[in-house]
């Protein structure tokens, strides 16, 4: 039995994006197509093989800036979600750009819970491996909030189990706007201790 799974479950790619430089703005600009390399989507400033470790991971690395591997290239979510969140958040639309998004898919049900390492693969062959679900952040709720009045506010709780995942370049390739993407996943049992672990880190 192979060690991932190809399913019947595939999507639509219906946008594509960059941030060309975090420092001075998070929104994305569209783009029709993405070169993927190892180190990330070209011209993607959150690229890079290693990255600054931040708050997500301070039990880990309890010094903030500790160069960790860069498992967060690419911010992936989906269509469905994302008019839930603009839903929560009183609005008819959101476009993914405000969020700094990379890609939009169409078509997998409960994308933001996807498993770990679960993978995503064009027709050529790109693929990119989901490391995990993305948690929501003020920073996308305030570019809302400039844009849109009003509206900023309540995204952190709206977009909650519904931010999509994170996930790296498996292999190299591109995406294309319109293309479709198929979902492999882990040929493996949930852990059956799962409950406990969450259980005794809330205590």
């Amino acid at each position: 039995m192979p060690a991932l799974i190809a399913t019947d479950y595939t999507a639509r790619i219906t946008w594509l994006g960059l941030v060309p430089d975090r420092d001075s703005d998070l929104p994305s600009v569209p783009r029709e197509r993405l070169e993927l390399r190892f180190s990330g989507p070209a011209g993607e400033s959150h690229g890079g093989l290693t990255r600054p470790s931040c708050s997500r991971v301070l039990a880990q690395y309890p010094e903030r800036g500790t160069e960790i591997r860069n498992v967060r290239q690419l911010s992936i979510v989906s269509a469905e979600e994302l008019a839930k969140i603009a839903e929560g958040c009183g609005l008819e639309t959101l476009d993914p750009a405000l969020l700094g998004a990379t890609m939009v898919i169409e078509g997998i049900p409960d994308f933001s819970h996807v498993p770990p390492s679960s993978r995503l693969q064009g027709a050529g062959g790109a693929t990119v491996t989901v490391d995990m679900e993305n948690r929501p952040c003020l920073l996308p709720a305030r570019e809302i909030e400039k844009r849109m009045p009003g509206h900023g506010k309540p995204f952190k709780r709206a977009a909650r189990g519904l931010r999509g995942v994170t996930a790296w370049v498996e292999r190299e390739g591109a995406f294309t706007l319109g293309e479709e993407i198929r979902l492999h996943i882990p040929h493996q049992p949930v852990w059956a201790h799962l409950d406990r672990a969450y259980a005794d880190a809330r205590d």
